[in-house]
């Protein structure tokens, strides 16, 4: 714990002694809720099932009930003066906790308004992009960690270096993922930002396209007047450039891969860094890499420790995760949920392993986002040996008439290809000549990779 009950600065005269979280077990919320607990804060929730996050905070003292009533608010959260309220936008508007909170006039933030008031007074690094924030941010709050910066990192994931989505060294300085859903990263004033990409997603919100990058455009003036804002080379944002073997500002250079990590030298605008090593498959982890080095390298890091950072840094969980690696039998989960993140997982996986089979199990997520990018989904899916297809994960949707994973299957090219259940996976795996197995998707999918787990590795 760093503090006892101590004023954030956020508070500007109010005294919060508790803070109650609605929606307490998402990822990005249960960050803050270690954030104050670390603060000396009472802290409290309500989530609607229970997880492996869930449990991880009960261990911190924090009491969390996953039925939707009044009744289980406890006392200490019953007087609206010293009880801030943090929500998530993913709650039903009838929710009977929430309503209680707003007709009882209780402080009632977004977890996007309260990421900006905790950032507000601190040097803030921010990372944008559709892609690759959550490993982006890791990479970075590590390289800062271990050069010893007074730093709290939020993550979008948990972090295998902490075994966390918080890491905390300090407050003097914030590392957080600027999130472009529902426009939250606007709250932000970073003093160094980056974009790693800009591909069209979260449609349902944004409407087209144009919207989206016009967001992007209105989160690149958000950076402080002598801040530094970074764009991976291409993108339509001026900034300091970086990209992979290019002429961009801070560019990955001389490229190999040695025992399956990547040995790579950086050019800086002021030198070549030389041999680094990155332990994490695939270009697009080694983008991201490279964009958290350029950041630090600007914060004022120093070479050699940065180097040795990067070395040790272990990767995010569902971002690529071996769960078994064996010489006849690998299995891979990863979080892509968008056709250009499928991609990069297919070069990654491509590029570690050319000339094995690969089976792709694949859970859609979002029925509006399987219909906004069916073809899109269905070329990179074509690319695996070996597809299987589980139903749409619907999250905070309703299912679209015509929008189904039996839609998607028809668009696939590859003729070896597959719509089951979850009660199938395990005898479908069993029955495939597939080497590599890979579970992908942002659902509940990532529920069924402990069975996978168990069930393969008796056998290898």
């Amino acid at each position: 714990m760093l503090n006892d009950n101590k004023v954030l600065p956020f508070e500007k005269g109010l005294r919060w002694t508790n803070v109650y979280f609605i929606g307490i077990g998402g990822i990005g919320m249960s960050a803050l809720a270690r954030y104050f607990v670390a603060n000396g804060k009472v802290v409290a929730g309500y989530d609607k099932t229970p997880s492996e996050i869930t449990d991880s905070l009960t261990v911190l003292g924090i009491e969390i009930h996953f039925e939707d009533a009044i009744k289980n608010i406890t006392e200490t959260f019953l007087n609206a003066e010293n009880t801030l309220v943090i929500y998530t936008p993913a709650i039903p508007k009838n929710h009977a906790e929430f309503n209680y909170f707003k007709n009882n006039n209780y402080h009632i933030l977004k977890r996007s308004q309260v990421l900006g008031l905790i950032t507000e007074n601190t040097f803030c690094l921010a990372v944008a992009g559709t892609h690759g924030k959550t490993t982006t941010t890791s990479i970075l709050g590590h390289l800062l960690h271990e050069c010893h910066v007074p730093l709290t990192a939020f993550l979008g994931g948990i972090c295998e270096n902490y075994n966390s989505n918080l890491i905390l060294n300090g407050t003097e300085v914030s590392v957080v993922e600027a999130d472009e859903f529902d426009r939250s990263f606007l709250t932000l004033s970073p003093n160094l930002a980056c974009i790693t990409s800009m591909d069209a997603d979260h449609l349902d919100i944004y409407g087209d396209a144009s919207e989206l990058i016009k967001s992007f455009e209105d989160f690149s003036k958000r950076v402080k007047p002598n801040g530094k804002l970074f764009v991976r080379n291409g993108l339509p944002i001026k900034g300091i450039t970086y990209g992979i073997e290019d002429g961009s500002d801070y560019s990955a250079q001389n490229i190999k891969i040695e025992n399956g990590t990547y040995v790579f030298d950086v050019k800086t605008p002021k030198t070549v860094l030389e041999n680094l090593q990155f332990n994490l498959p695939g270009r697009h982890n080694l983008s991201n890499a490279l964009i958290a080095l350029a950041m630090a390298v600007e914060y004022g890091c120093p070479y050699r420790q940065l180097a040795k950072a990067l070395a040790s840094f272990k990767g995010v969980k569902r971002r690529f995760t071996y769960h078994i690696k064996t010489n006849d039998f690998v299995f891979i989960d990863d979080y892509a949920h968008h056709p250009e993140e499928i991609n990069a997982v297919h070069q990654a996986v491509r590029e570690m392993y050319p000339n094995k089979k690969v089976l792709a199990i694949f859970q859609p997520h979002l029925f509006s986002r399987t219909r906004d990018f069916i073809d899109d989904f269905a070329k990179s899916l074509s690319q695996f040996d070996e597809v299987l297809l589980l139903d749409i994960y619907p999250a905070r949707e309703l299912p679209i008439e015509g929008v189904t994973s039996r839609w998607l299957l028809s668009k696939i090219s590859n003729k070896n290809k597959q719509l089951i259940t979850k009660q199938q996976l395990l005898q479908k795996i069993h029955d495939s000549e597939a080497q590599i197995v890979l579970t992908i998707g942002a659902g509940d999918i990532g529920e069924e990779v402990k069975h996978i787990k168990k069930e393969f590795s008796l056998e290898n």
